[in-house]
């Protein structure tokens, strides 16, 4: 780490660099001597009493199926309601809403006033719905939560029921204390932030557009934060998510008088539409970085001894540094940190199989950088097209607001890394930027920048996201929330 900061504070003499992208450059050089490498690494410890009392409000949370088709996130939200009312929260302090088009995908808000009143909220935010799951995929009952060779087993049992149970286990804790939070704390525990349809409705949106008194705030932690496990074990990074994509479906739509099969025409509605997907797959937007992808090439590059980390740091100093690109871009993983990506996910042609079809659409999924607009990448789909007759049009899946990438601020983000020093000695804390995207956009409507705080890992070896017998380490998630709780503790009681 003591090279990193070094070469981090080397580079900030290039007169490449933005003035805004110098100053993060400088702060993550200052984190990056500030959590230099101690002597031993933590050992999961016995399970301590609070530990115990955690893992049955977790256990509860993950056995209460929240699936979009047969789940019940309001259930889930009373019962984690019942719990703070049990520690002292009155009916004032908690909110539980129920949209009147969707009374299964109801949540709770908790706003707990805070002894002085001039200090900007905070807000833990995190979705209890999960994906589906069938029984009959997995090697254990998704719906059970199941502790075997060290990982807990469950849907949701890291994303992101692992996060909602520890924040709502940090206000349960702090009550339990006797402290007064010295600025206000809220929780938001929603649902529908993995809805793919426009049957979904998505919680943190109503809320920001029906109740956006609830949710007003300063700040945000959200999830998205977090790493990978390290060879050694415990997280081989503490990723902080400051900047992600915005996710924009569009459909590919082709018609056609059709006719019988037996007289084949020259003008196709298939085949009009595969060569315009043909001439889509080669669309490549040109490189779009900022300050937060700047920083976390050049940190995550820093940390590989390879070809490919040393373009990075080149690139995240000098974004116009075309070969460096290019060597980046062809790491599946990197290349949509750099730009915008547009891939076809969905088909559907024909009505029989003796007719010529009239219809045939495709199903384009767009991930779209941060400072672009959902109406520059329409217009980069059609020029890529290049057909009058395919028609670009917006898809029914609900759409999520464009994000809004908030600053590196070191208020924030200093804090964390102090923190993290404590609990994960010599790993260093990273800016991350997300290809996918949170309720973290939503949040941006209303004007709250939104980190997604670290603290949790998955091993990239197993299903730690919406994967098959999905799992997070018991490791992970006792270490993670002491981490978690003193991170919000730092901020709640100044």
């Amino acid at each position: 780490m003591t090279n990193l900061a070094s070469g981090l504070a080397v580079k900030l003499q290039s007169n490449r660099i933005s003035p805004m992208t110098r100053t993060s450059f400088a702060f993550l050089a200052t984190v990056a001597t500030i959590i230099q490498p101690l002597a031993a690494t933590a050992q999961q410890a016995a399970k301590r009493p609070d530990q115990a009392a955690f893992r049955e409000l977790y256990k509860e949370l993950v056995e209460t199926n929240t699936t979009s088709s047969v789940g019940d996130c309001t259930k889930a939200a009373t019962l984690v309601a019942d719990r703070l009312r049990k520690v002292g929260f009155t009916d004032r302090e908690l909110t539980l809403y129920t949209p009147s088009e969707r009374p299964r995908d109801g949540g709770l808000v908790v706003n707990w006033a805070g002894a002085n009143a001039s200090l900007p909220a905070m807000l833990l935010i995190a979705h209890i719905d999960v994906v589906e799951a069938n029984r009959e995929d997995w090697a254990r009952d998704p719906f059970k939560l199941i502790e075997e060779d060290g990982y807990f087993y469950a849907r949701g049992a890291s994303d992101d029921k692992a996060q909602a149970a520890i924040f709502a286990d940090t206000f349960i804790r702090w009550k339990q204390s006797g402290v007064k939070p010295q600025r206000t704390v809220k929780l938001a525990l929603t649902c529908g932030e993995e809805g793919t349809n426009e049957h979904v409705l998505n919680g943190a949106g109503w809320l920001v557009d029906h109740r956006p008194e609830l949710m007003k705030a300063g700040f945000a932690f959200n999830e998205g934060g977090g790493g990978r496990t390290a060879p050694g074990g415990g997280p081989e990074t503490l990723g902080v998510q400051v900047s992600q994509k915005s996710p924009r479906n569009f459909v590919l739509e082709v018609t056609n008088r059709g006719g019988h099969s037996s007289q084949p025409m020259p003008d196709n509605a298939i085949y009009r539409l595969a060569a315009a997907l043909t001439r889509l797959s080669t669309l490549q937007f040109p490189v779009h970085l900022n300050p937060v992808s700047q920083a976390y090439l050049v940190q995550a590059g820093a940390m590989r001894k390879d070809a490919i980390g040393a373009a990075m740091v080149r690139l995240g100093q000098q974004p116009a540094d075309a070969a460096a690109a290019t060597l980046v871009a062809a790491d599946p993983s990197l290349n949509p940190l750099l730009r915008t990506t547009c891939v076809a996910t969905l088909l559907s042609a024909g009505h029989a199989a003796n007719s010529l079809p009239q219809r045939a659409t495709a199903g384009v999924n767009c991930r779209i950088a941060p400072g672009e607009t959902a109406e520059q990448t329409k217009a980069a789909i059609e020029k890529a097209v290049a057909d009058p007759e395919v028609k670009i049009l917006r898809s029914a899946i609900q759409e999520r607001p464009v994000a809004i990438t908030p600053e590196l601020d070191p208020a924030i983000l200093k804090p964390i890394a102090q923190i993290g020093a404590k609990h994960f000695p010599g790993v260093p804390v990273i800016p991350t930027q997300s290809a996918g995207a949170t309720d973290a956009t939503y949040l941006s409507k209303i004007g709250i920048p939104t980190y997604g705080i670290p603290g949790l890992w998955n091993d990239p070896a197993s299903s730690g996201t919406h994967g098959l017998n999905e799992r997070i380490s018991v490791d992970a998630l006792y270490r993670g929330r002491d981490y978690i709780y003193d991170v919000a503790t730092h901020f709640a009681m100044r």
